[in-house]
């Protein structure tokens, strides 16, 4: 596993429940939520599907971590881009270029979280949306320091019309990653300037 920590692994080595996440992660963005079981995620990492619920009471609850993960993950790294001194157009060019890099990186995971907010628990859905609310705002705040003359709720629109463009990544691949992601990152940039 990586050596920086990702979405979902902390550390040099992915540690068992970190490795049933990601596994879970792929087979959700290929096969649906509803179309994977226990024994498919077991399976996957070399276990039974019963010797899972050791590390995780159910699907719902390795959906639930992963979901979290994700979204704690990007406001993390949004906030500490959002808060690196510089001028206001830098900040914003660093919190695209994060998440351009971690569309391009983890479509898995982006898919993953697109299509299943639905399937989540109650409280599970309430926390992933309370940091996602996090989120947008880090780039509310970017977006209108570098674009002064946009509104809030223009340049909450604006972020969410960005996130839709990059996260369109596991659907575009006809460019390699590095293409891609020049392309995300001046047409992200470019939408947001053009917003003003």
């Amino acid at each position: 596993m990586a050596a920086n920590p990702t979405p979902l692994v902390n550390g040099e080595k992915a540690n068992r429940r970190e490795q049933i996440m990601a596994a879970a992660a792929e087979l959700f963005a290929h096969h649906g939520f509803h179309g994977v079981g226990i024994d498919d995620i077991g399976a996957a990492v070399g276990i039974s599907g019963p010797a899972l619920y050791r590390h995780f009471r159910s699907k719902d609850a390795i959906l639930g971590e992963m979901l979290n993960s994700i979204s704690r993950y990007l406001l993390d790294g949004g906030t500490a881009r959002a808060s690196r001194p510089g001028e206001p157009a830098d900040t914003l060019t660093g919190l695209v270029r994060f998440h351009v890099d971690f569309a391009l990186a983890h479509p898995a995971l982006i898919t993953v979280q697109e299509r299943n907010l639905a399937n989540l628990t109650d409280t599970d859905r309430k926390q992933v949306r309370a940091l996602q609310r996090q989120y947008v705002e880090v780039w509310v705040r970017a977006i209108r320091e570098a674009v002064p003359d946009l509104g809030e709720r223009q340049a909450r629109s604006a972020a969410h019309a960005v996130f839709g463009l990059i996260n369109s990544t596991p659907y575009n691949r006809h460019l390699s990653d590095d293409e891609l992601a020049g392309l995300l990152c001046r047409l992200a940039l470019g939408a947001l300037r053009a917003a003003g």
